[in-house]
C-alpha cells in the first residue's frame, strides 16, 4: 500500500470509535466538535491546499444568501469551475494539490449544490406555506436556510470528509438533533458492515500483487496471448472492486459508528437522499432497535447487487449509491435532451468530469450509455420474445457480458491515459465496443429494439423514481 493509501486507511480506523464518542454530545457541541476534527484532518492533509475547499465554501454561501432562486444553477456553475481551476492549479503557477485536497474537494463539490438546491426548495415550500395558509407536506426540507456557521461545519464534518459517502446538508441537521443518540443502533450494524473489509483487504493485495495494473503498459503485455490480456482486465476490476468495497464499508462503519443516517425503517430513505416519507422515532422497549431503524441513507455501495445484478443501467445503482442518487436529482433532470440515451450519456460526462480530467474517464464513463442501449435493444428483440427457460439463460449471457463490460471500462477508469486505455482496448480489439454494436444492430433488425426499448427506458424511469421526490 502507498502513503498515502495508509493515511486514508487510518483516518477511516479512526473515525469508527471517535464516532461512539459523538453519540454523548450535544447538538451544539457535536457540531462544534465535528468542525474541529473535519478541519483539523484536512488542515493536516492538505496544507495550504485546504484553502481551496474554503474558497469553495464561501463562494457557494455568498452565492445563496444573493439569489436563493437561481443558486442551484449558479452553485454547480461555480463548484465545477473551480473544480476546472483546482485541477489546473500549475498552470498558474501555483502548487499541485495534494490527493486528499482533490478527495475533500470532489466531497464538497457535491455538498455545495446539494445545499443550494435543498435552500431553494426551502424558499419554494415557504413560499406556498404562505400562499395556501398551510404547513407544506414535502418530505426532507430544511426548517430554516442555513447560516455562515452552518454550512461550514456541514461543509468540514469530520464524517465521510475524504471517502463519503455523500450526504445531504438535512441528513447532517437531523443528526444533530437526534433526540437519544445512544438508543440509536450502533455495534451491532457497525460490526456487521466490517465483518467481510479484512476479506477484501487481503484480496485486493493478493490479486494486486499477481496482476499489477502497471504491467498493462509494457511491451511484455502486449506480446502475451489475447485469452490472457481478456482475463487481465477481469482481475483489474477485481482488484478495483475490492479496494472500494474495503473503503466504502469501512467509511459507512464511521458514519454507522456516529449514528449519522439512522432513520426509522418507516423513513423509506434513499441512499444519499433520506427518508422519502414521514417518520418518527420509537424507543419502545417492545421493539428492538435493529427492527426498527437502518442506515440506508449512508449506503455508498452494495457488494453483492454490484457483482449479481443482470443489467449494466443496475450495476450504476449499487455502485457508489450516495453519489449516483445525486447525479439522478441534480444533473439527469437537467440534460439538455430529452432522449434517455443522450441523458444517460450527458449524466455520465458530468460524472467523468467530476472525477477528473484523465480522458480514460471519458472513455470509460461514455462508453456505459453505449451499453445501456444494446442491453436495451436486446431485451427487447430477444428476451421478450423467449419463454421462462429461454430468459433464464438470456439473463445469465446478460450477466456475463455486463461483468465483462464493467472489466472493459474500468481499465479506461485505471490508466487514466488516452493512449493507454486506446493501447489496451485495441489489443482486445475493441471486443465489448463491437459486441454493444452488434447488439444494437440485431435489436434493430429484428424490429424490437427501438420501440419496446423505448417502453423499457420509462419503465426504468418510473422504477427509479419510486419514493425518491425527497426535495
Amino acid at each position: 500500500m502507498s502513503p498515502d493509501e495508509l493515511v486514508y486507511l487510518g483516518i477511516l480506523a479512526a473515525s469508527i470509535p471517535v464516532g461512539f464518542l459523538f453519540r454523548y454530545l450535544s447538538p451544539p457541541v457535536k457540531q462544534g466538535a465535528a468542525l474541529l476534527v473535519g478541519l483539523s484532518i484536512t488542515i493536516a492533509t492538505c496544507h495550504i491546499h485546504t484553502l481551496h475547499s474554503l474558497v469553495t465554501v464561501i463562494g457557494t454561501w455568498i452565492i445563496i444568501k444573493s439569489s436563493w432562486r437561481y443558486a442551484p444553477a449558479l452553485s454547480l456553475s461555480w463548484t465545477f469551475l473551480y473544480l476546472l481551476f483546482f485541477r489546473l492549479v500549475t498552470w498558474f503557477g501555483l502548487p499541485s494539490p495534494t490527493p486528499f485536497a482533490n478527495a475533500i474537494q470532489l466531497l464538497l463539490t457535491l455538498k455545495m449544490v446539494s445545499l443550494a438546491n435543498e435552500v431553494h426548495s426551502f424558499h419554494v415550500e415557504k413560499k406556498k406555506e404562505v400562499s395556501s395558509f398551510a404547513k407544506s407536506q414535502v418530505i426532507a426540507v430544511l426548517s430554516q436556510e442555513p447560516s455562515l456557521y452552518d454550512t461550514l461545519t456541514y461543509s468540514y464534518c469530520y464524517v465521510g470528509i475524504m471517502t463519503g459517502p455523500f450526504f445531504r446538508f438535512q441528513t447532517y441537521a437531523d443528526w444533530l438533533r437526534q433526540p437519544s443518540p445512544l438508543a440509536l443502533p450502533g455495534r451491532v450494524p457497525c460490526l456487521k458492515r466490517l465483518k467481510l473489509v479484512p476479506v477484501y483487504g487481503a484480496l485486493f493485495l493478493a490479486v494486486n500483487s499477481v496482476f499489477p495494473l502497471a504491467y498493462v503498459r509494457t511491451e511484455e503485455f502486449l506480446a502475451e496471448n489475447i485469452l490472457f490480456r481478456m482475463f487481465y482486465m477481469v482481475a483489474v476490476f477485481f482488484v478495483f472492486r475490492m479496494r472500494f468495497y474495503a473503503a466504502w464499508c469501512g467509511a459507512e462503519a464511521g458514519c454507522i459508528s456516529a449514528g449519522l443516517g439512522c432513520y426509522p425503517e418507516n423513513a423509506l430513505s434513499k441512499p444519499g437522499g433520506g427518508p422519502t416519507v414521514n417518520y418518527r422515532y420509537n424507543y419502545s422497549s417492545d421493539q428492538t432497535t435493529d427492527e426498527t431503524y437502518d442506515f440506508k441513507t449512508i449506503q455508498n455501495i452494495d457488494c453483492y447487487n454490484t457483482d449479481f445484478c443482470v443489467k449494466v443501467r443496475h450495476g450504476m445503482r449499487y455502485w457508489n449509491m450516495t453519489v449516483q442518487w445525486w447525479l439522478h436529482h441534480y444533473i439527469y433532470p437537467n440534460a439538455p435532451f430529452k432522449a434517455y440515451t443522450l441523458r444517460a450519456g450527458w449524466t455520465m460526462f458530468i460524472s467523468a468530469y467530476w472525477h477528473g480530467l484523465h480522458a480514460g474517464y471519458y472513455l470509460s464513463f461514455l462508453t456505459i450509455p453505449l451499453c445501456i442501449a444494446a442491453e436495451s435493444a436486446m431485451e427487447a428483440a430477444v428476451r421478450a420474445k423467449l419463454g421462462p427457460r429461454g430468459q433464464n439463460v438470456f439473463d445469465w449471457v446478460h450477466w456475463f457480458l455486463k461483468m465483462r463490460a464493467y472489466d472493459y471500462m474500468c481499465m479506461g477508469f485505471v490508466l487514466l491515459k488516452a493512449s493507454d486505455t486506446i493501447n489496451y482496448w485495441m489489443s482486445i480489439y475493441f471486443v465489448m465496443h463491437i459486441i454493444a454494436v452488434c447488439c444494437i444492430i440485431v435489436g434493430t433488425v429484428l424490429k424490437g429494439g427501438k420501440r419496446e426499448g423505448r417502453r423499457g427506458e420509462k419503465m426504468e424511469n418510473v422504477e427509479e423514481k419510486t419514493g425518491d421526490k425527497t426535495d
